[in-house]
Formats: C-alpha cells, structure tokens, sequence
C-alpha cells in the first residue's frame, strides 16, 4: 500500500484513466495516494493496525465498482484485459486479508 500511494506522486498521470471524469482527476489522485500511505504506514503499526485494516478494507470495496468497469471496458485503465482479469480476484483476496487482520488485531500495543 505504501508503494501504491508514493507511485500516486511518482507517475500520478498512470492514474487518470482510473478516476471518473467527473471527478477532479489530480485531487483524487493525489488525496488515493495519500490515503494509501496512511494505511499502509497504519497495517504495519501495531498501534494503528486494527482501524487501518478497516480503512484498507472499506478502501478495496470502494475501488470493486470501479475495477469491475475497467474489467469490461474495450481497453481497461489497468492497460489490458489480462491486468484487469488477474486484478479483479486479487481486489477480493486483499478485502479477505484485509477482515482477517481486522478482526485479529487489538488496538492496543506498541510499535
């Protein structure tokens, strides 16, 4: 997730084709990446772990919508329909792991 977030600010053009054209396109690819930083900066913080993962968790649900679009456009955002095929049971794997860690983590505990 940490890598995802920073690749916002590093080849934030790489998004666009993501975003909705109704939305602001560099706002939301900037706010995603941010985002994605915090929970994954919060998945490896025991402190943080149990709201991250429900962050990470309600962030996969959001991006299912828009990742079944691209599964079934002419030419996905991802770049191609075998990316798009592969990434779609990926989004479900990461929404499992995502509630196993939720529900098996405490909010308490150390660095």
């Amino acid at each position: 997730m940490i890598l995802a977030g920073f690749m916002h600010f590093i080849k934030p053009h790489a998004y666009d084709n993501f975003i909705p054209d109704l939305m602001p396109k560099v706002l939301v690819n900037y706010v995603t990446g941010i985002i994605e930083i915090l929970i994954g900066v919060g998945t490896i913080t025991k402190i943080f772990r149990k709201q991250a993962t429900l962050a990470l968790l309600v962030l996969m649900i959001v991006f299912l919508p828009l990742h079944t679009i691209d599964l079934f456009k002419v030419q996905p955002a991802i770049g191609s329909h075998l990316l798009a095929v592969i990434r779609f049971p990926i989004q479900f794997i990461l929404i499992a792991w995502a509630w196993f860690i939720h529900v098996n983590s405490t909010s308490r505990g150390n660095l």
